[in-house]
């Protein structure tokens, strides 16, 4: 079976505005889809904000690294999940994960 990246992307200042009763709405909703999907789930993880992330960006000599993310976006990437599928998907952001014997 493929093995599939899926990308969760949302708006972080809504993220971060929400109330305890919408973060709980919102983990019922992954727990929903985890026990759906089962063992298909091979792993997955909710990010921390993007003012957390460090960028590599290719140069002349060794890479540059600076604070926060790639690219400046509305939506930020929050989470992931890796899943093994035969089914094709639609509506999120879906990638196959390159395996090296």
């Amino acid at each position: 079976m493929a093995k599939y990246l899926v990308l969760i992307y949302g708006d972080e200042k809504r993220w971060d505005n929400r109330t305890d009763q919408e973060w709980e709405v919102n983990h019922e909703g992954h727990r929903a889809f985890q026990e759906a999907a089962g063992s298909a789930v091979l792993g997955g993880h909710q990010l921390e904000n993007s003012a957390t992330a460090t960028s590599l960006r290719a140069g002349s000599g060794s890479p540059t690294i600076t604070d926060g993310p790639f690219l400046e976006t509305k939506e930020a990437l929050g989470g992931f999940y890796v899943v093994e599928t035969a089914e094709d998907h639609s509506g999120i952001e879906v990638r196959p994960i390159v395996e090296r014997s």
